[in-house]
């Protein structure tokens, strides 16, 4: 797929992989409007950027509908659409773990609301004569991080969702659905858990390009080639290395 000359919407672009790729995206002759739901945060990553900017939380469906509705009346063009709001929670499975709490705030950002705003949004992108949507999701979507469980469980819900998606789409529109799978990435949201081991972002924002332009509908970044072929080499003895020293 071509991306250049595009109009393209990130959520979650305030900083992060977001943001890089914003970045990224508009050097390369594409039209990007950012999206993140901290007014003072968003509006200063616009003016740095040169970009337009829409305020949302995309957990609010009032906020959304009214992004979707500035997107229908100003970006009738949109033709790529990257999911990449994302939250987590750093903490073991366990009594007094208020796991479910912890969890219904993760799969309210991370699932539900890249399931609602995607719906939302396929009509204008069905308009398009080329059109993508990006989901990120992560290396625990196919196996859990134990320190990371619940955001480990919207990950692969989100991946799940995104091949029955990009199968339904491939029938009778010219939608294209892209995965991306980041190993440790070093953003303000990893700092807690090493982060600053990880890979910078600018690193996932080049490979989303590479990997779009390519047709390549998984996209796997950092370690995460490795991974997923020692997973469906050995789950079992994949999973431990992966929690090493971590239970």
């Amino acid at each position: 797929m071509d991306l250049t000359n595009k109009t393209i919407l990130i959520t979650g672009a305030g900083s992060g992989i977001g943001f890089a790729t914003a970045q990224s995206l508009s050097k390369k002759g594409n039209k990007v409007i950012i999206v993140g739901r901290n007014a003072i945060k968003i509006e200063k990553a616009a003016a740095e950027l040169g970009l337009d900017f829409i305020v949302c939380d995309v957990t609010d469906e009032q906020q959304v509908l009214a992004l979707v509705s500035k997107v229908n009346a100003q970006y009738k063009d949109l033709a790529v659409l990257i999911n990449n709001a994302g939250v987590a929670s750093l903490y073991r499975l366990g009594e007094s773990a208020n796991a479910y709490e912890k969890s219904k705030q993760e799969f309210e950002t991370n699932y539900f609301a890249v399931v609602r705003l995607t719906e939302l949004l396929l009509p204008v992108l069905k308009n398009q004569s080329e059109a993508a949507i990006v989901n990120i999701t992560s290396n625990v979507s196919f196996h859990p991080l134990v320190l990371l469980p619940t955001y480990s469980d919207t990950k692969a819900a989100l991946h799940s969702h995104t091949v029955a998606l990009r199968l339904t789409l491939s029938r009778n529109t010219n939608i294209k659905l892209f995965e991306v799978m980041p190993s440790l990435i070093n953003t303000e949201a990893t700092k807690d858990m090493g982060g600053e081991n990880g890979l910078p972002p600018s690193v996932v924002a080049e490979n989303i390009f590479q990997g779009i332009t390519a047709d390549t509908y998984e996209i796997y970044v950092g370690e995460t080639a490795r991974q997923y072929a020692e997973h469906f080499e050995n789950p079992l003895s994949a999973l431990e290395k992966f929690n090493d020293g971590l239970y």
